[in-house]
């Protein structure tokens, strides 16, 4: 998944139409400037270029990517087999994670339901935990610490949604 979300997908697109609109405006007024003989400088009245600069700013701003950044990570004495984690609309993975290690991994949530997690254990035990709800726009970190016994521990910290 990318980072950008699709309401902002044709934002550098404007930004480059704008910039070149500018540009091509402030030639102009420029070339215009020259040729008269008035006492003003050439550039004097660059107002159109100072609002088109002003809206592709607005835009830009305007483009927020909501994601949530998870770590993953292993205390639980021996590596950790075939992690999978499943959320609304997607997944991903790690084939092992040896002990001590981290996993990091940034994903955006589309539709709302629970975080699952499925893991291999050091005994041969296939493991599998539900975590915390997660909502579409949610973002945040997320830590998932995985403890002796085939358990982990979900540590959350999401800002409000808006």
């Amino acid at each position: 998944m990318t980072g950008r979300c699709a309401n902002c997908a044709a934002a550098p697109f404007l930004l480059i139409t704008v910039i070149l609109s500018a540009i091509k405006m402030a030639v102009i007024l420029s070339e215009s400037a020259v040729r008269r003989t008035s006492r003003k400088p050439a550039l004097s009245q660059p107002k159109g270029t100072c609002i088109l600069l002003f809206v592709a700013l607005l835009v830009l701003a305007a483009c927020h990517s909501y994601h949530i950044d998870i770590t993953i990570e292993n205390r639980t004495g021996a590596p950790v087999q075939l992690i999978e984690v499943d959320y609304p609309s997607a997944s991903f993975g790690v084939d092992s994670l040896a002990n001590g290690a981290t996993f990091n991994y940034r994903f955006q949530v589309r539709g709302n339901g629970p975080l699952k997690l499925s893991f291999t254990a050091p005994d041969g035990k296939q493991v599998q935990i539900t975590g915390p709800a997660l909502t579409e726009h949610q973002q945040g970190q997320l830590e998932i610490v995985l403890l002796p016994g085939s358990r982990a521990d979900f540590l959350p910290h999401f800002t409000p949604q808006p």
